[in-house]
């Protein structure tokens, strides 16, 4: 699952570079918190495009949330990046990165908004939980964290 895979990776914006430690899977199907469960709209097109491009919408109309596409092209699943380096929390992690609406579709792969790879984290330092903060799906094992 990427969502997993995404551990350990580094988030770069521009001078900034964090590790990511916590991630959480929304799935194209069946899961009821994400937000292509209701079908295609404007703010989720970008998530039924090719993989590796930035979703990225307003939480509450404050937090700018983070998600990376995953699937295939018109498949729309995303994985939410909630925590990396010192900023534990996905819209304090937006913040402390200057990441906001502008980065809406931008390619992860390249440009001043990219993933990169790193060392793997080994199973054994992985934990995986419910999803937090939602209420829909909740029950979901699809939060994704490195262990303390």
């Amino acid at each position: 699952m990427v969502a997993r895979e995404l551990l350990g990776k580094w988030l770069v914006h521009g001078d900034l570079r964090a590790q990511i430690f916590e991630t959480e899977a929304y799935l194209p199907y069946g899961d009821e918190a994400a937000h292509a469960f209701v079908g295609r709209t404007k703010r989720t097109e970008v998530m039924f495009g090719p993989a590796g491009v930035a979703y990225v919408y307003l939480n509450y109309g404050i937090h700018s949330m983070l998600n990376v596409v995953v699937e295939e092209e018109g498949v729309p699943g995303c994985v939410l990046i909630r925590g990396a380096g010192e900023w534990k929390g996905p819209g304090r992690l937006t913040r402390g990165m200057g990441i906001d609406l502008s980065h809406y579709a931008v390619d992860l792969t390249r440009g001043d908004l990219t993933i990169r790879d790193a060392q793997n984290i080994s199973d054994e330092n992985v934990l995986t939980t419910p999803r937090i903060g939602i209420r829909k799906s909740s029950e979901m094992l699809l939060r994704f964290l490195i262990a303390p």
